[in-house]
């Protein structure tokens, strides 16, 4: 029986795809659905206003929009916002407001 060479089991190694990055993500998802939107009565993962979710090392961003421009909650729904992912990671949460229109179809929502 031949050796085979080091570099034939480091393609799981360099896959793009990290199981334990994506669990946290998933984890982090999951407690943003404590976080409603007081207007609409929906959460904000159902509702798509999470963009995204960068996890460091020693820091996470979670990109976010909100409903309206001048939502009233806005402040107290960032606070909850950043409490929730804290709640999954050992580490500081920055949430970051983007200026993208919020799309209710993007929640399946049909007005």
């Amino acid at each position: 029986m031949t050796e085979q060479p080091e570099a034939a089991s480091a393609p799981a190694a360099d896959s793009a795809f990290d199981a334990q990055r994506r669990a946290t993500e998933l984890a982090i998802l999951d407690s943003l659905r404590a976080v409603v939107d007081p207007e609409i009565g929906m959460n904000v993962v159902e509702l798509a206003l999470i963009r995204q979710i960068i996890l460091g090392p020693d820091s996470t961003e979670i990109k976010m929009i909100l409903t309206t421009p001048f939502c009233p909650y806005a402040g107290a729904m960032i606070q909850q916002v950043k409490e929730q992912a804290e709640s999954v990671v050992d580490h500081d949460v920055k949430v970051t407001l983007l200026a993208e229109r919020w799309d209710p179809k993007d929640a399946g929502l049909m007005w």
